[in-house]
């Protein structure tokens, strides 16, 4: 009798220890959703919609775009802080993330205390554009023409708080132009309002200028990285002009905190292999993107040095959330 019921002691034994492997089953094994804190059709969303089809492959489970604009960006944030930490939820992490954090003085969350960094993607330089009735052609006339007339220039942006915003104001602080602050609900109407010259400058995201300035409907004048564009070659950087002129737009993963270890180093994995393949860097490269591969660790530390940026420049220029 007593060889039964150690045989199904044994038995037992065998089916806990293997429905414990079961429950730990390999990350991941559902879809995964990437929440875009913008409407379609921005850099942001158009960066996402980029990386999920080679994501999808390498982690061998769908990664579904979802769009929840508003607020600034903050909308979107907020719904993946609030989310299960259980590894299948990423946030598109971008720009305003680490202006949003001095532009707003009631937020309700701490970006960098309340979300995990999983990878970094790209950094891509603003562009400069004027509209094409200014009678300047450099950045050097565009300062005089400024500071001979301090009503003329309005400076248009995709909205309080984005790169495009902060991109001006850090330019205004650091030459002295006067210049009146007009957001739009996007880089789309500002950029329909420059070619009808109802603004006169917008220090736009590269990707969605590009098109026009190539076509001729709007005029760069420089592009706001530290070393020239290699798809605007003929263009030159603010800073030949403005000394120590630096501002650029990035991307990157992040997943609430206390998202599981084995998630995000997956997610790391995929991330940085999709990186190093010559068609995505390509791509990439088509939006000005210079990919920043790396750790989460690595791109935690971007974030945090954004952050701390664009801390000065919001407190400097007094910008706020209009």
């Amino acid at each position: 009798m007593h060889h039964i019921s150690a045989y199904a002691a044994l038995l037992l034994g065998c089916l806990t220890f293997f429905s414990s492997i079961t429950t730990a089953a390999p990350y991941p094994e559902k879809p995964i959703r990437l929440v875009v804190p913008y409407p379609p059709g921005g850099t942001t969303d158009v960066l996402a919609r980029i990386i999920i089809q080679g994501l999808s492959e390498k982690l061998g489970v769908p990664v579904v775009v979802e769009n929840k604009p508003g607020g600034g960006n903050n909308i979107g944030t907020e719904f993946v802080i609030k989310s299960p930490p259980d590894g299948y939820t990423l946030h598109l992490t971008n720009p305003a993330n680490g202006i949003n954090a001095t532009l707003y003085k009631n937020l309700s969350y701490n970006f960098i205390n309340d979300t995990a960094p999983v990878a970094g993607i790209m950094r891509t330089p603003n562009v400069m554009v004027v509209t094409n009735g200014m009678p300047v052609k450099t950045v050097a006339e565009f300062i005089e023409y400024c500071k001979a007339n301090p009503t003329k220039v309005n400076m248009a942006s995709s909205g309080s708080g984005t790169s495009v915003h902060l991109s001006g104001e850090l330019f205004k602080s650091m030459t002295g132009c006067k210049m009146t602050h007009i957001p739009y609900k996007g880089a789309g109407p500002a950029l329909t309002d420059l070619m009808g010259g109802q603004v006169q400058v917008l220090f736009d995201n590269l990707p969605s200028s590009a098109g026009f300035i190539k076509d001729g409907r709007i005029r760069a004048l420089a592009v706001t990285s530290v070393a020239v564009e290699p798809s605007l070659p003929n263009v030159p950087t603010v800073a030949e002009t403005v000394p120590g002129y630096e501002a650029t737009a990035w991307f990157g993963l992040s997943m609430p905190k206390g998202s599981p270890r084995e998630a995000i180093i997956k997610v790391n994995t995929a991330m940085n292999q999709l990186l190093a393949d010559p068609k995505m860097l390509k791509r990439l490269a088509d939006l000005g993107g210079v990919p920043i591969a790396g750790t989460p660790e690595d791109f935690g530390k971007v974030i945090a040095n954004e952050t701390q940026k664009w801390e000065k420049v919001v407190k400097s220029s007094g910008a706020t959330v209009d």
